[in-house]
């Protein structure tokens, strides 16, 4: 497939150059899609059906059979070889059982080595001498240890996730689940079902992917390519309201006050406390003759505009063309037939656009927050009644700054800076945003990410118990009410296939001090996994457990509360083992990970050891939040996970 589209000759089919440009890039794009992965297989299932799908159910009606992948497949004539996994007719490969067979007759599933087929094992459904099992297969792909970066699942997709996966463009979806549970995979994978449901769509208004840190989505960006999806941009929401340099950090309290929704509401004032009511008349001059527009009607004008609720910078944009309007109807009357150029003619009037500059004038998003956060008074007179004297001295800078550029922004203050903008020019709104880890956003986060796919839907991923943030979400309700997705759909899921059985146990004794609302994970693994808290002397048992967890295949996460990671790079460094930071990728030789426990939301490891757990929770500014971190980091583990320390362990843990 890859060389018909290598072999393909445009010389004599584009029109001009700029046509040759667009069907090459294309033509590269294609190229790029097809790109063949040497240990990933061209297919992994294989469905027979008992009738050709879509065929009534008459006597004698053959079946068919289709082998499903990750591609579609065709030969050398286009007959299709290997069905999509996203495509309609493969879809009893993942909902098909024993108690509904869906007219299939025969599920196979292949397993692989290396990429060589080394194993098939069937299930007859519809045959029902034939008692339902649970498949080898199947739970030894879930089971497989994991080196490099997150990979595709579509080989293991659960009825339950697949039916978020294939659920609808229209709708927003909010997945609320355990570590382990697959919600991160099942969240791209949505993403890739619906490029291939509304390719066309999602062409035009673009899709994206919003990770908590760059690292983050390091580990995941392999899994759509792999799908031969290239089109989604990944970015984290610091990347998406860059508008300024951010150079400076804030405390949790003024942080968690920025990052309050009422901020909007301040915002807002600010934004229109610059439209002055007008007190002069308008007097345009044409030739000989002078139009008047009095004051009164210019005001008229003015509050129409504010009654719409546009946005500010459109309002601007429309009042010389309203004022223009109004002095053409006066030509009007007066016997003129004025047209369309000299109505633009008017808007540029001189003495138009000095009225709009006086009575609307322009705004800066970047000086208007820069003036909120260091003039008291300007402060204090669009905050009153929505924040309190203290709250509002909690996020004054204490120290006056020159300017936009010179400002220690804050990443909370760039989010308000882009709620200002958004004020005076609308954000582009994509077709559909994925954003995963939500439930460390703040409210003020939410509306960013909300503005990007105001005109689209939204997956929502994320779990309430690891909210590691002071701003951490508290339910799911309220986030998707700041989002602007109210009517988005909650599902929860509470099959772990990720964690085994003894770390999630041990690790869920934290739920009832953190979320206690939420449902325990229950994993579903067979192997019940390495699991061992042992004490220890100092750095030098801490290195004895990694040297141990080497020893056994994959890869291996050393996570540790930030304070003490330097210490541990150097004992690590004296021991003559190498390591990785976050996000850099596992190879054969080195296979170990330094993880300081604020950036190992997310990432997975085959055998974890935790370094000093009440260090961990330590870090943080509270014990809630520290509680949530170290629940965190002892849900990495995907085979086993020892957890060292020399200090008692938390009482929750007991």
């Amino acid at each position: 497939m890859r060389e018909d589209v290598e072999a393909l000759d445009i010389r004599d089919v584009t029109a001009n150059w700029v046509n040759a440009q667009v069907l090459e890039r294309q033509i590269d794009e294609r190229i790029k899609a097809l790109a063949d992965l040497s240990d990933t297989p061209l297919f992994f299932g294989r469905l027979d059906y008992l009738r050709a799908p879509g065929a009534d159910r008459a006597e004698g009606a053959e079946g068919e059979r289709f082998y499903i992948g990750r591609r579609h497949v065709h030969d050398a004539d286009g007959d299709p070889m290997v069905i999509d996994w996203r495509a309609p007719v493969s879809q009893p490969f993942y909902r098909a059982s024993k108690k509904d067979p869906m007219d299939v007759g025969l599920r196979r599933r292949f397993g692989y080595t290396g990429g060589e087929l080394t194993a098939y094992e069937d299930e007859h459904l519809s045959d029902p001498a034939e008692a339902a099992r649970t498949s080898r297969l199947l739970q030894q792909e879930i089971e497989k240890p994991r080196v490099g970066p997150m990979r595709d699942i579509v080989a293991t997709i659960q009825p339950e996730q697949d039916e978020i996966v294939r659920s609808g463009l229209g709708g927003t979806v909010c997945v609320q689940g355990g570590p382990g549970t697959g919600k991160t995979a099942v969240g791209l994978h949505r993403v890739a079902y619906l490029l291939y449901a509304h390719r066309e769509r999602l062409a035009r208004t673009g899709t994206l992917v919003i990770g908590p840190n760059k690292s983050f989505l390091h580990y995941i960006e392999q899994v759509l390519p792999a799908l031969g999806e290239l089109t989604v941009r990944q970015a984290t929401v610091d990347d998406l309201v860059a508008h300024v340099e951010v150079r400076g950090t804030d405390d949790a309290a003024a942080a968690v006050v920025k990052g309050d929704a009422r901020m909007a509401q301040v915002l807002r004032r600010a934004v229109y406390s610059h439209v002055t009511m007008p007190t002069e008349p308008v007097v345009v001059v044409r030739g000989s003759r002078r139009w008047r527009v009095p004051a009164y009607e210019l005001e008229n004008i003015v509050r129409e505009l504010l009654d719409r609720d546009i946005r500010y910078g459109a309002a601007r944009e429309a009042l010389p063309q309203r004022i223009a309007h109004a002095v053409l109807v006066q030509m009007e009357r007066a016997g003129e037939a004025p047209d369309d150029r000299v109505q633009d003619a008017v808007a540029r009037n001189s003495a138009v656009k000095a009225a709009v500059k006086a009575v609307w004038p322009a705004v800066d998003p970047a000086k208007l927050v820069l003036r909120l956060l260091t003039d008291a008074d300007f402060l204090a007179a669009h905050a009153e009644g929505i924040l309190s004297a203290d709250e509002q001295k909690t996020i004054l800078w204490a120290k006056p700054v020159r300017g936009v550029k010179s400002a220690k922004w804050s990443p909370a203050d760039a989010v308000l800076i882009d709620e200002a903008a958004d004020l005076v020019e609308r954000t582009h709104s994509l077709g559909h945003v994925v954003l995963d880890e939500a439930q460390d956003l703040s409210p003020m986060q939410y509306r960013a990410v909300g503005r990007r796919c105001t005109t689209g839907s939204a997956t929502v991923l994320g779990d309430l118990a690891q909210g590691t943030t002071p701003w951490a979400t508290r339910g799911w309700e309220e986030a998707l009410a700041h989002l602007g997705k109210t009517d988005a759909v909650i599902e929860e899921l509470t099959a772990g296939f990720r964690v085994p059985t003894d770390v999630i146990a041990y690790a869920s004794r934290l739920l009832p001090h953190i979320a206690p609302g939420l449902t325990p994970v229950a994993s579903i693994r067979e192997n019940p996994g390495l699991f061992e808290v042992r004490p220890a002397e100092g750095t030098p048992d801490v290195v004895a457990a990694c040297e141990e967890s080497l020893r056994r295949e994959g890869s291996i996460g050393l996570i540790a509360a930030d304070a003490r990671v330097p210490g541990l790079a150097a004992a690590l460094t004296e021991a003559g083992i190498p390591f990785l930071a976050p996000g850099e990728e596992t190879t054969a030789q080195t296979r170990l990970t330094l993880v300081p426990a604020s950036l190992a939301k997310g990432l997975e490891y085959d055998h974890v050891v935790l370094d000093e757990p009440q260090a961990v929770v330590d870090g943080e500014p509270d014990e809630r939040t520290g509680l949530r971190r170290l629940y965190v980091a002892l849900t990495r583990a995907v085979s086993g996970l020892i957890v060292t320390h020399a200090a008692p362990l938390p009482p929750q843990l007991a």
